[in-house]
């Protein structure tokens, strides 16, 4: 018998049963869609999980500070270039960035405004991808220039007057940081006991400003939106740390380690090393020898490792819980076997005498119980996008304001495929027992039964 006569017999057979077929099909709709719509759920988390780790870094980068400890000791291990091509040399390790941080008073007429400022090599920022409103990324002149973060503007307050901060108005400054004149004030230290009297009982002058132009401003992101670098000041890092060695000539830097004597050190530390890794199967193992090493590491994967595992165990038990009725649905597939065999009996005692192969026989029930499972299937992958979309439309209308909720139910195109398969299986191995009766049934016995 040729595959396409079983299949034309299979089919015509569930034909001729319609409402016994369409309700054993509507068991495996419903299964199907309740193991899709559930693993969904855990894929669209689990998606919005890393969608929210990524808004907050690189998964693919480590940060890495000095170990704790005395930073006077002569013993501390330092973040200088010495490390960098050490890390460099690493398999895996795409690129190091250091980081100098380092603080400074902005002013602007009767303003002022605390600056963070980040200072990193100029190939860094394109890693960043920092959107900008206004101007340019630092790096490209040969002189100090600063990049404000769009939310800078808000540390700066009227010094003089009633005006008052951001904070206390709600009203921002009138200041152009493109084009308007910012002075700057390195030495913090000075800035705030200017004025005072020091242990000679001179009175301390003020710190020299110092006119820093403007390179760029970051745009402003949409509204409830944020930016992880809107309260930063950037520069590049080769600059700042020249125009550093020039204003604390033979004075300790804000926040650079000094010596037990409180002197400072020729040359200039980095706060931080952003390691970047080709891939993030390899994060967590960088990550530990560098911790091995001596340094403190940090990376989003190693959270991410272990929110995976978690998002896995989840998956499972919301699989689980759409595989009860899957397995309903099964035992529905076999008890409409079984009956479609006794109902048949005479029909199969018929084919054997005839001489037809008992591997047909065997054949033409499972593609019958295969039929069920495609059809079934089919529907339920169906219904499983209709309640998918449902779901993503009821999350994002609830969410409104707060964290995105529009994929938390996610079906990607290998769980498609994935499922149609497990539900024509699923139909095909409720079907083996029933068509290795129809095999086993006396031809003669058949034929006799009415």
């Amino acid at each position: 018998m040729k595959f396409l006569d079983l299949l034309r017999m299979s089919s015509s057979n569930l034909w001729k049963r319609k409402v016994r077929t369409i309700l054993t099909v509507l068991g495996v709709v419903i299964g199907v869609a309740s193991i899709v719509v559930m693993v969904s759920l855990g894929l669209g988390l689990s998606r919005s999980l890393m969608a929210q780790y990524e808004s907050y870094g690189s998964l693919t980068q480590i940060e890495v500070n000095e170990p704790w400890g005395d930073s006077s000791s002569e013993e501390v291990k330092r973040l200088d270039q010495d490390l960098i091509d050490e890390i460099l040399a690493m398999e895996h390790v795409e690129s190091v960035y250091p980081v100098l941080d380092t603080q400074a008073m902005a002013k602007y007429g009767s303003y002022e405004g605390y600056l963070q400022i980040q200072a990193i090599p100029k190939e860094a920022f394109e890693d960043m991808n920092i959107k900008v409103g206004q101007g340019q990324l630092p790096g490209n002149d040969n002189q100090l220039k600063f990049f404000y973060g769009c939310e800078v503007l808000q540390n700066f307050r009227n010094s003089k007057g009633s005006g008052g901060s951001y904070w206390e108005t709600g009203v921002l400054p009138d200041i152009d940081l493109m084009n308007d004149p910012i002075f700057v004030i390195f030495d913090m230290d000075a800035y705030y006991n200017a004025g005072s009297t020091d242990e000679n009982g001179q009175v301390r002058k003020p710190p020299k400003k110092y006119l820093i132009e403007t390179c760029g401003v970051e745009e402003k992101p949409g509204e409830d939106q944020w930016s992880q670098y809107g309260w930063y000041t950037f520069c590049d890092i080769d600059q700042l740390m020249v125009e550093l060695k020039k204003i604390f000539k033979n004075k300790p830097i804000p926040g650079q380690p000094t010596t037990k004597t409180g002197k400072p050190y020729k040359e200039i530390f980095y706060n931080r090393l952003l390691v970047n890794v080709d891939s993030m199967d390899y994060v967590v193992e960088i990550q530990n020898h560098l911790k091995d090493s001596g340094y403190n590491a940090y990376s989003q994967a190693e959270w991410v490792e272990s929110e995976q595992k978690t998002m896995g165990y989840i998956q499972a038990v919301l699989g689980g819980i759409g595989a009860v009725s899957l397995f309903v649905a099964a035992i529905g597939i076999t008890n409409t076997m079984m009956m479609s065999i006794y109902e048949r009996t005479k029909e199969i005692g018929v084919m054997k005498v005839l001489g037809c192969d008992l591997r047909n026989i065997r054949s033409l029930f499972l593609m019958e119980a295969g039929f069920i499972g495609f059809i079934g299937g089919v529907i339920g992958l169906i219904l499983s996008f209709i309640l998918s979309a449902v779901v993503n439309h009821v999350a994002s209308t609830m969410s409104e304001n707060m964290t995105d909720m529009s994929g938390i139910s996610y079906i990607p195109i290998w769980l498609v495929f994935l499922s149609l398969i497990f539900a024509i299986l699923v139909g095909m191995v409720a079907g083996f027992f029933p068509a290795r009766r129809a095999m086993k049934l006396s031809p003669l016995a058949a034929i006799r039964n009415e």
